[in-house]
């Protein structure tokens, strides 16, 4: 499972909280809240939010760590340096306007802003934070492009009918290969790469058009009262000189290297906002992806571990207890490939994700089937026919009784008990009926499938033997 349920164990743990309070409190049941403190079960994103607000009543710091740990940030931070994220506070300054800041995201209906602020400030963290140098529109633009390609084309999560950051992308020409699929392009350095070698001139002239001159609107509201917002770009095109103006009593984020509209090509960054950012860069990040969550959230309702999918993880999880388990099955009886027919090799095999890990983002044993490698390889995050459905539950039967027999009952139920959470089974005893886990496996594989389907995973996948 995600973080949610690791991170709610660690609070309710840390603040003397009680399963059965945090229930009451959210108005659910106590086996839900059970099922989430033993990651048996993830809370939807939305259900995340509810979790904070709850937390936030009953303890405040609480409700901090609990977003803290959501997010992967730093467990050590201190709790009277972090706010909380869902109610838009930061850490004050005498030197800048964090109250500017904290409005960055306000009326927001599209990714610009933040991916932008996002690119702005893994820019800002590469150079050391340095600002003598102008950050250029094509530099926060490839970022931009880069911190998408995952969300969008990976995971391939919906940034809004109207949004042209995914058009943008789809335009380009990208061919992305290993490392940076297998999450080991440090610092997203291939994957910049490759879409530098794009031709961006229309990208960079979509989208350098409002995004950098309305993000700093905050700063400055108290020059744009005679401005129109609307049409006729009247707001963007007094920006930079309005930026330029007021830089050193405003102290917008950033002015533009030109006070002309149609000169602008860079930003410079205000050294008292680079200071700032640099002190409370985890602070700000780790803000700036709540929003970015809660945002993403609102455009996939029904997507499972949005969290998971909006950064490049920085690894994948180990796969040595699913393989261990399938070994078991392995050496008791052969088995073949779903997809190919073929024996399945106990000391050479892959275990595939029927739905493909980039869409389900888990490692959980319902979901996990011995092939072969080069299968595994051809399927990769492509959703298998129809014909493999019935298939694939009956493998899972095979898995399930026959660990049964190697394995005690009280063992066996350990490794298995996620399957309960996982397809909505009451009973462990279930789990042995064909006919239960059919059902099961229906109601939970088939709206999941559907739904990967729509989001763009190619269907109707078969291995063609060669």
């Amino acid at each position: 499972m995600g973080r949610a349920g690791v991170a709610l164990r660690q609070v309710l743990k840390a603040h003397g909280i009680s399963q059965s309070k945090l229930a009451s409190a959210l108005e659910v049941e106590r086996p839900i809240v059970f099922r989430w403190f033993h990651e048996q079960t993830d809370p939807t994103a939305e259900t995340v939010f509810r979790i904070v607000e709850t937390l936030r009543d009953l303890e405040p710091e609480a409700a901090d760590e609990f977003i803290r740990l959501y997010l992967g940030g730093p467990s050590q931070m201190p709790s009277n340096e972090f706010e909380a994220m869902s109610g838009q506070r930061l850490p004050l300054s005498e030197q800048v306007n964090v109250s500017a800041l904290t409005r960055l995201f306000g009326e927001t209906t599209n990714s610009y802003k933040y991916l932008f602020f996002l690119s702005l400030l893994d820019i800002l963290k590469r150079r050391h934070f340095e600002v003598l140098s102008p950050i250029s529109f094509q530099e926060l633009i490839v970022e931009m492009l880069a911190n998408a390609w995952f969300p969008h084309t990976f995971f391939k999560l919906s940034f809004g009918s109207q949004d042209k950051i995914a058009q943008k992308l789809d335009s380009l020409n990208l061919f992305i290969e290993e490392p940076i699929v297998q999450f080991r392009d440090t610092d997203k350095i291939l994957l910049r790469k490759s879409i530098s070698s794009q031709n961006l001139k229309d990208v960079v002239s979509h989208l350098r058009r409002y995004v950098p001159f309305r993000l700093i609107i905050p700063f400055v509201e108290t020059e744009l009262a005679d401005l129109s917002r609307g049409k006729g770009n009247q707001l963007d095109v007094a920006m930079p000189e309005i930026a330029e103006r007021c830089f050193e009593t405003h102290k917008p984020l950033y002015k533009f290297d030109s006070t002309q509209y149609k000169d602008c090509q860079s930003i410079l960054i205000h050294s008292d906002w680079a200071n700032y950012l640099e002190q409370h860069y985890v602070i700000v990040r780790d803000w700036t992806a709540w929003n970015w969550l809660n945002y993403m959230q609102k455009r996939n309702p029904s997507t499972p571990a949005i969290s998971n999918k909006l950064f490049m993880p920085s690894k994948r999880d180990s796969l040595d207890k699913q393989t261990k388990y399938w070994k078991l099955v392995l050496k008791s009886q052969e088995l073949q490939c779903i997809y190919s027919n073929q024996l399945i090799d106990p000391n050479k095999f892959s275990l595939d994700h029927y739905l493909p890990w980039s869409f389900i983002a888990h490692d959980e044993l319902w979901n996990l089937i011995p092939t072969l490698p080069q299968v595994n390889s051809a399927k990769s995050n492509n959703l298998p026919d129809e014909k493999f459905f019935q298939d694939f539950i009956n493998l899972q039967f095979v898995g399930l009784h026959e660990t049964k027999k190697v394995l005690g009952e009280k063992q066996w139920f350990g490794v298995v008990e996620p399957y309960l959470g996982g397809l909505g089974i009451s009973e462990k005893s279930k789990l042995l009926e064909l006919e239960e886990l059919e059902n099961a496996y229906e109601r939970t594989m088939r709206p999941l499938l559907t739904l990967a389907s729509n989001q763009g995973f190619r269907q109707n996948w078969h291995f063609l033997n060669d």
